[in-house]
């Protein structure tokens, strides 16, 4: 266990480092609005029957649903971190099964997101058939077990690695004490952007196919594909966000051989930029730049105010 990020280090210069507490406020703050608008806009996915019988939407839901979840329990292992809150190792392990999972089911949903564009806008005549509701369930499950595989990878050669008696020691929860050896770490990176990488060419020949359906449409067809080509973008810029995500530890633990100030301020940076930022543009892109979702959203938010829109 030598090679393991000793939790006695990081303990020693927490205490010689006084806590930022507008730092902690700020991230509570941002995380409250984030789930509160997610929370609307589930709520408003499950009131009209177009919304969770459309592939479109359904899958919307599922990455409101994960990103909920996710910013739900990293915010609390950050809670914990900050305040050097510390539990048993099994429990930490519970935790982080779920963290890792649904780390990667919204770039994997954006994904698929961006095929049901491109099988609507290219091949209009088949997306009814391909893009059902019994479809887009099995999508669903194929999603989640694609997400599942650098969890299964990491918890493995940990459960491997590990000694019994470890998931009983408290420690600082966080998935780097996973990490017991190097070649863990660079495994769980190659892993990371091996995904990635498919993910970024489905989306870059989506959009070259979208692109050439749109230049040679006409009329509302032009139209319909320029707002998928604008969909698509913004789903390459989330999955940028999210690739960036995975460079964050290696950053921070050279920045923490340097200087624990730097460190800290940059842990929370990235926490924000690629961690919450990427979450926020999902209600951006299907929740407001969708006229019909954008029109329900106003009327339940408004709690029946908007007649006129919904209808």
């Amino acid at each position: 266990m030598a090679d393991n990020n000793s939790l006695d280090s990081y303990l020693l210069i927490y205490l010689e480092v006084q806590t930022d507490s507008k730092v902690i406020i700020i991230v509570q703050i941002l995380v409250a609005v984030f789930l509160y608008i997610n929370l609307l806009l589930i709520i408003t996915f499950f009131q009209k029957e177009c919304f969770y019988t459309t592939t479109r939407y359904i899958l919307f839901a599922v990455t409101l649903l994960s990103d909920s979840l996710l910013l739900f329990l990293t915010n609390i292992l950050v809670i914990f971190t900050q305040f050097l809150i510390t539990i048993q190792v099994w429990l930490c392990v519970i935790i982080n099964v779920v963290v890792l999972l649904y780390l990667t089911v919204t770039p994997v949903t954006l994904t698929a997101m961006t095929l049901e564009r491109y099988v609507a806008v290219c091949m209009p005549l088949h997306h009814g058939e391909l893009c059902s509701t019994r479809n887009t369930i099995n999508c669903i499950l194929i999603i989640h077990a694609l997400s599942s595989v650098p969890c299964v990878v990491i918890l493995s050669t940990f459960f491997g690695s590990a000694s019994l008696k470890f998931y009983n020691q408290y420690d600082i929860c966080s998935v780097e004490i996973f990490m017991i050896y190097l070649w863990q770490q660079h495994l769980r990176s190659a892993i990371y952007q091996l995904q990635f990488l498919i993910m970024c060419i489905i989306l870059v020949f989506c959009y070259v196919k979208i692109m050439k359906v749109a230049k040679a449409a006409s009329g509302e067809d032009k139209q319909s594909s320029r707002k998928g080509l604008r969909t698509v973008a913004l789903h390459g810029f989330q999955l940028l966000l999210c690739l960036i995500q995975l460079w964050c530890p290696f950053i921070e633990a050279a920045l923490f051989q340097i200087s624990f100030n730097l460190f800290n301020n940059v842990r929370y940076f990235n926490y924000i930029m690629f961690y919450l930022a990427p979450r926020c543009l999902s209600p951006l892109i299907y929740g407001l730049r969708d006229e019909v979702f954008f029109h329900a959203l106003k009327y339940y938010a408004s709690f029946g105010l908007f007649k006129r829109n919904i209808n």
